[in-house]
């Protein structure tokens, strides 16, 4: 099991649990922030930081929400990245579920 970052992440990306993960596994895409589940170690750490409660156990996410879990699994296959986000940078395509939610404006 794993955490993953849901709908309310797109076009806000906080940052705020980067900060808070002891293993760098929180990458970031361009409209929304990835929990990489081979390197989340389930600490729980992102969780309580996260603004907008974005993050959920991956048994948890709301029902609405449970396309966010596979997006979370799949990007990494896509982008072929691991080994620590802060090496990685920022992925140069997010997940098709995330790239079909309309855009939030900021304010």
């Amino acid at each position: 099991m794993t955490y993953v970052i849901a709908q309310p992440c797109v076009d806000l990306k906080d940052k705020a649990c980067i900060d808070e993960c002891p293993v760098d596994c929180i990458y970031e895409g361009p409209r929304k922030l990835y929990i990489n589940p081979d390197e989340c170690v389930d600490c729980g750490a992102c969780e309580p930081v996260c603004p907008v409660e974005a993050i959920f156990y991956e048994d948890a996410v709301p029902s609405e929400w449970s396309g966010y879990t596979t997006a979370d699994r799949e990007v990494f296959a896509l982008c072929d990245v691991s080994g620590g986000a802060s090496a990685a940078g920022v992925f140069s395509v997010d997940h098709l579920v995330v790239e079909g939610e309309p855009v939030k404006e900021a304010g």
